[in-house]
């Protein structure tokens, strides 16, 4: 009787240990810093814009004089990839991942490759 009783008690806090890292990795934000191609006060506005209103994103805000956008997100919510579609669907890239060509082309001219 007493081995049953410990053995329930090994089993009973090792699935609690692991429910609750599993907990923690949910709710602990993905950060990121992606290199973009922006370029100026407009693509700030535009980038920005549309990632704080994307789901899954909490913050996002970029550096003009790196060029970098840091990101922070909910795994659980929004994969980096799709963090980097995001900004690539908006016409620059994003970290190797090349800006889709007709939104880039749509684009202000200052916001173009060479705009500046």
């Amino acid at each position: 009787m007493k081995n049953l009783v410990i053995i329930m008690s090994v089993l009973f806090a090792s699935f609690s240990v692991n429910a609750q890292t599993k907990t923690e990795a949910k709710s602990k934000p993905g950060i990121a810093n992606i290199q973009t191609s922006a370029q100026c006060g407009s693509c700030k506005t535009r980038i920005e814009n549309k990632l704080n209103y994307t789901k899954g994103v909490k913050f996002a805000e970029l550096d003009l004089i790196t060029k970098k956008v840091l990101v922070k997100f909910s795994p659980n919510k929004i994969t980096l990839a799709e963090v980097k579609k995001v900004i690539s669907n908006l016409g620059y890239s994003a970290d190797g991942l090349e800006a889709n060509k007709k939104s880039m082309n749509a684009l202000p001219k200052c916001c173009q490759p060479g705009g500046h």
